[in-house]
C-alpha cells in the first residue's frame, strides 16, 4: 500500500506558520510558538487522530511529545527518558534544527533544545519514499530534561505479532486531514494488525472498517507516533512511519504503517547508553 503522497509529517504552514530559514530562524521559531498556542487552544475538545478516537490515557499521553523543525515540519516522538526522545528518522533529516514542544502548567507551549540527533545508520530515505521497509528511527538527546514527561518503557526483546493483535497508537497529528489546526494534542486509537505482520513492517487497521472505508488511524503529524502493546503495562513496540486512505488510496483512515522495534532494540539501548541513558 502506498503512503500519503506528502508523507505524514505536519507542515507548520498548515497552521499558519512560515517555515523559518536563515537569519529568520529565531523569529520563525517564535511564530511557531504563537501558532502552537492558538492550535492547542482551538483543538483541546477535538475528537481524534482521525476517525473519531478519543484522547490518550494520561500515562500514555505524558510520554508523547511534539517535535518541530526549522524547515516547518512537525512530528511526534516518545520519551524513553526525560532527556531522550525516540522518533522516526524521516522526521529529523539533516539540514534543520529541531525542538521539543513542552507545555507548561497553563498549557502554553515552550520550545526545548535538542543537543543531538542520531538516526539509525541503515535508514534509507529512498526506501521509505518507495514504501519499502527501512530502519526509520532516530534518537534525540535533549539539552535539559523535560519536567512534564513520563518516560515510556520499551517492549521486551523478541515476541511476534499475529493478525488481529491489538495496539494503541498515540500521536499529535491532525484529527481532520488537511486541517492543520486540528493537530497538536495527543490522541489515541486502538488498531489491529492486518496482512502478514513481520519484523520489518506492521500494518494496522481500524477493526470496525478494515481499511475499506474511512476509519481510525494515523494522519499528518503522526509520523514517529509510538505504538504501544500491553504487557504488564503499555510498552513501545513500534513507530508510525506512513499511512494510507481506504483501499490503499492516498491519505489517512486506511492503513497505519509501523516500523517495529524488535530488530532495532539493541541499537536503541546501545545508542542511548552512549548518550548517557541506561534502562
Amino acid at each position: 500500500g502506498g503512503a500519503d503522497e506528502s508523507g505524514i509529517s505536519l507542515r507548520l504552514q498548515d497552521v499558519g506558520v512560515d517555515a523559518p530559514r536563515g537569519e529568520a530562524h529565531a523569529s520563525g521559531m517564535q511564530r511557531v510558538l504563537i501558532a502552537l498556542a492558538g492550535l492547542v487552544a482551538s483543538c483541546l475538545a477535538a475528537p481524534a487522530m482521525v476517525g473519531g478516537a478519543g484522547p490518550a490515557a494520561d500515562g500514555i499521553a505524558r510520554s508523547v511529545v511534539l517535535i518541530v523543525g526549522s524547515r516547518g515540519n512537525a512530528c511526534t516522538g516518545v520519551a524513553l527518558a526525560r532527556d531522550l526522545i525516540l522518533t522516526v528518522a524521516h522526521c529529523v533529516l539533516p539540514g534543520a534544527d529541531y525542538k521539543i514542544v513542552e507545555f507548561d502548567s497553563a498549557r502554553q507551549p515552550q520550545l526545548r533544545d535538542v543537543a543531538s540527533v542520531t538516526a539509525h545508520p541503515k535508514f534509507d530515505l529512498q526506501s521509505l519514499l518507495g514504501h519499502r521497509a527501512t530502519a526509520d528511527l532516530a534518537l534525540l538527546k535533549l539539552v535539559a530534561p523535560l519536567a512534564s514527561v513520563e518516560p515510556a518503557p520499551l517492549g521486551p526483546a523478541g515476541g511476534t505479532v499475529a493478525p488481529g493483535d491489538e495496539f494503541t497508537v498515540a500521536g499529535t497529528g491532525v484529527a481532520i486531514r488537511g486541517d492543520g489546526k486540528s493537530g497538536g494534542v495527543v490522541r489515541a486509537a486502538t488498531l489491529v494488525a492486518t496482512g502478514k505482520p513481520g519484523t520489518l513492517q506492521i500494518r494496522l487497521v481500524d477493526p470496525a472498517t478494515n481499511g475499506e472505508t474511512p476509519g481510525r488511524g494515523a494522519c499528518t503529524g503522526d509520523s514517529g507516533a509510538p505504538v504501544f502493546r500491553n504487557f504488564s503495562r503499555p510498552a513501545v513496540i513500534g513507530l508510525v512511519s506512513w499511512s494510507t486512505g481506504p483501499r490503499n488510496s492516498g491519505g489517512c483512515g486506511g492503513l497505519t504503517g509501523v516500523t517495529p522495534l524488535v530488530l532495532y532494540r539493541d541499537w536503541i539501548l546501545q545508542t542511548a547508553k552512549a548518550l548517557g541513558n541506561q534502562f
